[in-house]
């Protein structure tokens, strides 16, 4: 499918999907250096700072206290998997519409800097990392809490709000609930 723009209050005109949108089918030949970044760039690291920076807070505030600095750390590392597996396969749904946008056509999955099966795959894979690092090292409650925020972001926000709806941008505060989960374990 092709995103057009907004037709209408609410509403999005989506197309057939067009040959041209999609990734090239070969390739780029790049170093080790360039592919790590074109990895690292499918996680949307700065949309995960900004999600991280309440992380330590909210746990200070369940934990009434300061909680272990294992603890902020555990839940730190498994949160920023989970929210990148989450961006990544963002990623992967969008490359269509990320093609047409002035601010998204340099991406990793539209410049052919990383396969879309390469992608989904990694995707997959640093969120089962984070389902069972939260898992083992925070608590189930908290690993559980991730896997349903990024179904979310993936499903709801992702294919349906993002496509169908101006408001998509107003949903949010999913995290909250697992940083509260992981302070509160005992």
């Amino acid at each position: 499918m092709v995103w057009r723009g907004m037709s209408g209050i609410g509403r999005c005109e989506v197309l057939p999907s067009i040959a041209s949108m999609a990734a090239p089918a070969v390739p780029h030949r790049n170093s080790i250096a360039s592919t790590v970044g074109a990895y690292v760039a499918l996680t949307k690291p700065r949309i995960i700072e900004l999600l991280l920076v309440t992380t330590v807070p909210v746990m200070v505030v369940a934990e009434q206290g300061i909680p272990s600095l294992w603890l902020m750390v555990a839940t730190v590392v498994g949160g920023t998997l989970s929210a990148g597996g989450a961006n990544a396969v963002n990623m992967w749904v969008d490359r269509d519409i990320d093609a047409m946008m002035e601010r998204t056509r340099n991406r990793p999955l539209v410049t052919g800097a990383v396969t879309p099966a390469a992608a989904l795959a990694f995707a997959v894979c640093i969120e089962v990392v984070a389902f069972v690092w939260l898992w083992v090292l925070v608590n189930p409650l908290s690993a559980w809490l991730a896997l349903a925020a990024c179904l979310f972001y993936v499903f709801v926000y992702t294919l349906w709000l993002k496509r169908t709806s101006k408001q998509n941008i107003v949903i949010g505060g999913r995290p909250v609930l697992r940083r509260c989960s992981s302070a509160g374990r005992r």
